[in-house]
């Protein structure tokens, strides 16, 4: 909304990640969107994936502090591909615990941000712990950046809409997948952001079929008159609390 000439605050995008690479295979889409509509993007790594999710490095026998530079340098390169600012918290992996110091920085990044949407891992994943570690912090700090009495820096937020993005065993972690997103236009931005991770480049083409799969679903459910491309790329997510609207659509 604007007031007067006032020019309207650019929407807001706040991304919860447990890992380096998460928020490029499961929410690359989303980001790279917001971002070519002049959207502020912020996304928070919670972690490099230092221990966990960087195998090829540890087998060329890197040492924790040149992967966790590694991870970083990759993470920003992506990024910065996508349009988005990364903040990271070096909080450490597997396990990623929840302490309230690192409650309190969430907070203080809802704050700052004041997002209109809040895009995180699920709440289940039986196969790595750190993604619903991150996902409940995410809501938790959530929930303590809108109380007014809540000893944080910052204004507080309202209620910004929280939206899962897709694990990478779904069928297993109860994801279902209730919006799929058309990312067709800004696909070869996510690509090029997917190859900044060489770490897990045996990644790069499961995600490409993913986002293929999930292009196709949106097509079934997009109606005749929509006029999707024949190449069509999608991401899923699912929504923990109820969207609110006054149109059925």
């Amino acid at each position: 909304m604007t007031h007067g000439n006032a020019p309207a605050t650019p929407r807001s995008t706040l991304v919860i990640t447990a890992h380096a690479g998460d928020f490029v295979w499961r929410a690359g889409g989303a980001i790279a969107l917001a971002a070519s509509r002049g959207e502020k993007v912020t996304i928070a790594c919670l972690t490099f994936g230092e221990r966990g999710e960087s195998a090829k490095a540890w087998r060329e026998g890197k040492s924790l502090e040149e992967i966790k530079g590694i991870r970083r340098e990759e993470a920003e390169k992506a990024a910065a591909t996508l349009g988005a600012e990364v903040v990271f918290f070096d909080a450490g992996d597997y396990p990623l615990l929840a302490t309230p110091e690192l409650t309190d920085r969430l907070v203080a990044v809802h704050r700052q941000a004041q997002p209109d949407v809040v895009l995180t891992h699920p709440l289940d994943d039986p196969y790595n712990g750190d993604h619903p570690a991150a996902a409940r912090m995410a809501l938790d700090a959530r929930v303590l950046a809108q109380a007014i009495g809540y000893p944080a820096p910052g204004e507080i937020i309202g209620a910004p809409p929280v939206f899962f993005f897709e694990p990478h065993q779904p069928e297993m972690c109860g994801f279902k997948p209730e919006v799929l997103l058309d990312i067709t236009e800004v696909w070869e931005t996510k690509r090029k952001a997917m190859e900044c991770l060489a770490a897990q480049q045996h990644l790069w083409d499961y995600y490409t079929d993913l986002g293929k799969r999930r292009g196709v679903q949106l097509k079934r459910n997009a109606g005749p008159n929509l006029g999707l491309p024949h190449a069509t790329y999608a991401e899923a997510y699912m929504r923990p609390y109820p969207q609110v609207t006054g149109e059925l659509a």
